[in-house]
């Protein structure tokens, strides 16, 4: 039975718990939040797994725990920056290693989907929109990112975000990407490809963040069986 340390007791955190909670191929041996989460450093038990769906100033904590345990770990945790990713990917010397800001299958292959749309629309305009609810604290999402970085793998494109008074027409090397707040939406993603009197839009729509945490969990099964090193979602999925 793999043993699975929950990090993190918000909304997220919680479904997570729920579904290892019901899988009898997993134990939970705890739950992280900011109440105890100071015990990351030298107190809590190994487990095989550490799930985290935190916030980025938990990192030193969440660093601490792996580098002492040893425990794989499955990071959703988004806002990080080059430099914070940078000590996540460290981690994969110590232990098996993920990250991605979305754990939704459908997602990975809209990602997929829009890096063969950019190779085969040459010339196209493209804009990405993120919509999420009125409680999310980081813009653009983490998943936008993903997204940019599948439709401007090389860096080629300059990137805005956001568009506001005189501007100027659009130049044709630009990637505008947009993020929208309100309501109770878990998250939609467009994809927008304009060409000349068309256009071609990939869209992927959340009713409900128990997407995200299922994928979390398959992932966490999967990686235990890994050596350490810094894998993909797709790369552990597919």
């Amino acid at each position: 039975m793999t043993k699975v340390l929950v990090i993190g007791d918000g909304r997220m955190g919680t479904i997570v718990r729920e579904l290892v909670e019901a899988d009898e191929s997993l134990e939970l041996t705890g739950v992280i939040g900011i109440d105890n989460k100071d015990e990351l450093a030298d107190a809590t038990p190994a487990a095989d797994v550490a799930i985290d769906f935190s916030h980025k100033s938990m990192l030193d904590l969440v660093e601490a725990y792996v580098n002492r345990t040893g425990a794989a770990l499955v990071s959703g945790t988004t806002g990080y920056d080059e430099a914070e990713m940078g000590r996540i990917r460290s981690l994969g010397e110590k232990a098996p290693v993920i990250h991605s800001a979305n754990y939704s299958l459908g997602v990975a292959v809209l990602r997929r989907l829009a890096a063969e749309a950019a190779k085969a629309l040459p010339g196209f305009d493209i804009e990405i929109v993120e919509t999420h609810h009125n409680q999310k604290v980081d813009a653009p999402s983490g998943t936008a990112k993903l997204l940019l970085s599948a439709v401007n793998p090389d860096d080629e494109y300059d990137v805005v975000y956001g568009r506001e008074g005189m501007c100027g027409k659009r130049p044709a090397r630009e990637i505008g990407v947009h993020a929208l707040r309100g309501g109770t939406v878990a998250g939609t993603h467009t994809v927008h490809f304009f060409g000349e009197d068309e256009e071609v839009a990939l869209t992927h729509r959340a009713t409900s963040r128990r997407i995200f945490a299922s994928g979390a969990v398959a992932a966490a099964k999967k990686l235990v069986e890994r050596e350490p090193g810094f894998y993909g979602f797709d790369e552990l999925m597919f």
